[in-house]
């Protein structure tokens, strides 16, 4: 409950142009399917929250560096209503495995160290933990900049094995090397992690299912920034990872951080985690 109410909190300070924490709160594509017949409109709705419990995040144009579908048919920018949810709406036009992605300019948020610390920790970013703990002046700051990397897969009609993820070219990346519909019980999908587009190693990804999003299965890629996740089916799951570098030094700001995720929604049942 007290995740939900700060998500709400978030969006209202985000619709006023404020600038509030956003420490452990994801932002996740969620359309109004996964899975449209041909000539259907899809509602492209953003989601902030925590554990996929998420408020609405309307179309704020400002907020907005890349909003695109690519499919079979090429890449074409979303439109859509100012303030509107959904933020965006597209048509299924070819069959296959189409993606969704939403890339945001640069939001701003500062923390107290002791919370800064924290959520480094809670996300993972053990290297930077390290460097605000080495003793080292230029790292002590909190200002931070974060930038939002989210994806979706659709699938219009018969899964193809064939068919993969495609790249964005967003600054992290999650990119699933095979096709989540096309796999079945017990199937490993290997996911990338790419920051700049380059495979980022040692970075922690964390998979969970709606249906059981308390449950995480994390693990931190290996040297060609991969891990595998072995599908068990079912329900809509959200996969994602958040680097953070030093920011650069006219940005006004000591760090930038950028969230990736990654969501779809193949058949039924659970999943593990692995290398």
């Amino acid at each position: 409950m007290f995740g939900l109410l700060r998500a709400r909190l978030i969006v209202a300070a985000l619709a006023l142009g404020a600038v509030l924490p956003l420490s452990a709160h994801d932002l996740w594509i969620e359309p109004t399917t996964f899975s449209p017949e041909i000539g259907q409109v899809i509602g492209v709705k953003l989601r902030v929250g925590v554990d996929l419990v998420g408020e609405p995040m309307p179309r704020y144009t400002a907020l907005i560096d890349q909003f695109v579908s690519v499919t079979a048919a090429g890449r074409q920018a979303l439109a859509g209503r100012e303030r509107g949810d959904p933020a965006g709406e597209l048509q299924a036009r070819v069959p296959g495995l189409g993606v969704v992605g939403y890339h945001s300019k640069p939001s701003r948020l500062e923390l107290p160290a002791e919370q800064f610390d924290a959520y480094l920790r809670e996300e993972g970013l053990d290297d930077i933990l390290a460097l605000r703990n080495g003793g080292d002046a230029r790292f002590v700051g909190t200002r931070e900049q974060f930038f939002r990397c989210a994806k979706s897969l659709l699938l219009v009609g018969a899964p193809n094995e064939a068919q993969s993820d495609r790249v964005l070219g967003f600054p992290l990346e999650l990119v699933a090397e095979r096709n989540p519909y096309a796999t079945g019980a017990s199937v490993d999908l290997p996911v990338r992690l790419t920051f700049e587009g380059r495979p980022l190693a040692g970075a922690l990804v964390v998979a969970l299912r709606r249906t059981d999003a308390i449950e995480r299965h994390a693990v931190r890629t290996d040297s060609d920034g991969r891990v595998r996740l072995q599908l068990r089916g079912g329900g809509m799951w959200l996969i994602k990872a958040v680097h953070m570098v030093p920011a650069p030094g006219d940005s006004g700001a000591d760090w930038s951080s950028y969230w990736a995720s990654l969501t779809f929604k193949p058949g039924d049942s659970g999943m593990r985690s692995g290398r």
